[in-house]
């Protein structure tokens, strides 16, 4: 039998304005008998964003990027040649018949370097990731993040309690892609 829930890893991120918030929270997840390994507590004098494995959309952008433009760069460079090649375009009378299509060749890499920027994510490396950096953001403002790890049933267990509590932000997440 196929346990969809046994593939899917879900989160809950409670944020909190102050340490003791985030204790108490995480006391009482500790008395309704919630599996504590699975509970955590970030913020200062706990765990960072990067211990806990937050990922940093910055990076991930540029990792992105870096990819794309691997294929992106010399398939444009290809592409432009190809483009000079076949267009008879002699744009830099100077530069002669070949110097045409390698000047072709690199104003086609360097739309590709262009396209990797744009659909890698750099943009939004740029120019802000907008709600990329929430929970970051909020670290660095000095608040806790009180996170959940586990099943769906798990996570709506600790967001019924946490609800009780009320905390600044309750948002859950399913991570599909975890093994």
């Amino acid at each position: 039998m196929f346990d969809e829930e046994a593939d899917v890893t879900n989160y809950l991120v409670a944020v909190f304005s102050d340490r003791i918030q985030a204790e108490t929270a995480y006391s009482v997840l500790e008395t309704k008998d919630l599996p504590m390994q699975q509970v955590a507590i970030l913020g200062r004098g706990y765990q960072s964003a990067d211990e806990y494995g937050l990922i940093d959309p910055n990076e991930q952008a540029r990792k992105q990027v870096r990819l794309m433009a691997s294929w992106l760069v010399p398939f444009g460079f290809f592409a432009g040649y190809t483009f000079s090649v076949i267009s008879h375009l002699e744009t830099f009378a100077w530069a002669g018949e070949l110097g045409n299509h390698v000047i072709g060749g690199i104003l086609g890499a360097g739309s590709g370097g262009m396209g990797s920027l744009l659909v890698g994510g750099g943009v939004g490396l740029i120019v802000g990731g907008g709600d990329a950096l929430p929970y970051r953001n909020r670290l660095n403002a000095g608040k806790y993040l009180v996170v959940v790890k586990g099943t769906e049933t798990l996570t709506r267990k600790a967001s019924r309690i946490l609800q009780g509590i009320n905390p600044e932000n309750l948002q859950g997440y399913t991570d599909p892609g975890e093994d």
